[in-house]
């Protein structure tokens, strides 16, 4: 069963003495793989979404991070990185990812809180964030948070959920819903699930220092009569088709947007192995960068002492050790 919880902590971006009380909603314990994906008819969502990161999101590269991963659905597609970071705020979500994944060294397990990004600052090549961003309270500060772990370099592939879509825009048309998709301010439909309209989306990735390279309206078939009666691969090839020119405007219910960050840091020494895993990290605590690695399965913060352990495979970075 998904709740909600909520974090008293400051983001690491956030100035010292600052504090956020963000609600996050959880999966814990959930049945989110076999209740919403395995066997739920969601083989042409899954196909579009696959084809769109694969058009966008650079083939190989050093260091790759998916934020929300889950019980990494999408992982295969990471395969051409040296090192490849699984976080999700969900610990049993990940340890389905541990199952299927854990056996390759490449791949590191992260149990986390997006906005206190317990990653070190510009140690991402590329970062993937897909079905997240319609639960975030705060865009403003998770962007920031996740600019922060880019560098110069770095190529970022965001989704968000459309409040712009075609059948919202029927829907209200036809007085079947009280808010207008048409309207820029984002609107929260269900507790911790937010549409958000292009233009105000494009705005907080302005703001956020995140310039647009590339725009995909994604899922415009998401219905059930249509997935139906056309095999799910064949009409993520349709939608492939209308990727570029759907961006444009967008009327599907997803956008994928790639992005870089041009002010961001360069890249440490290009072609230079990933560090130790401890300097990976970032202390939610205090935000101080890189941990010390104290232990096989235990890091602790130079500057406020704050350790963490990892756990059947997962660094646990929701809560510190006592």
């Amino acid at each position: 069963m998904t709740h909600i919880s909520h974090t008293t902590g400051a983001p690491a971006a956030a100035s010292a003495g600052a504090a956020a009380a963000v609600p996050v909603i959880d999966y814990e314990g959930s049945g989110y793989k076999t209740e919403f994906w395995a066997g739920q008819g969601r083989d042409y969502e899954d196909a579009t979404e696959r084809l769109a990161l694969g058009s966008l999101l650079p083939p190989t590269g050093r260091r790759i991070a998916e934020i929300g991963a889950g019980f990494g659905r999408l992982a295969d597609l990471y395969r051409g990185y040296t090192q490849i970071v699984l976080m999700d705020y969900s610990r049993t979500l990940l340890q389905d990812a541990v199952q299927h994944w854990g056996h390759d060294p490449r791949f590191v397990f992260v149990a986390g809180n997006i906005y206190q990004l317990p990653l070190a600052t510009g140690v991402l090549d590329s970062l993937v964030m897909v079905r997240v961003m319609h639960h975030l309270a705060d865009v403003p500060a998770a962007l920031a948070q996740l600019r922060r772990t880019m560098h110069s370099g770095s190529m970022a592939v965001l989704e968000y959920a459309n409040k712009r879509n075609l059948k919202a825009l029927v829907r209200w048309a036809a007085r079947k819903q009280a808010w207008s998709p048409l309207n820029e301010a984002p609107v929260e439909f269900v507790k911790l699930n937010y549409d958000f309209h292009p233009a105000w989306m494009e705005q907080q990735l302005r703001e956020a220092g995140l310039l647009v390279r590339r725009q995909y309206a994604v899922s415009h078939f998401r219905a059930g009569p249509i997935k139906q009666r056309v095999s799910a691969q064949r009409l993520a090839r349709i939608d492939a088709a209308l990727f570029n020119v759907g961006g444009r405007y967008p009327l599907a219910p997803s956008v994928f947007v790639q992005l870089q960050s041009p002010a961001a840091a360069p890249a440490a020494a290009a072609g230079a192995a990933p560090e130790e895993v401890a300097q990976l990290f970032a202390c939610p605590e205090c935000s101080h960068e890189g941990m010390e690695r104290v232990a096989a399965d235990q890091v602790r913060c130079r500057a406020c002492g704050a350790s963490y352990a990892r756990q059947q495979q997962i660094w646990d970075f929701k809560d510190r050790l006592e």
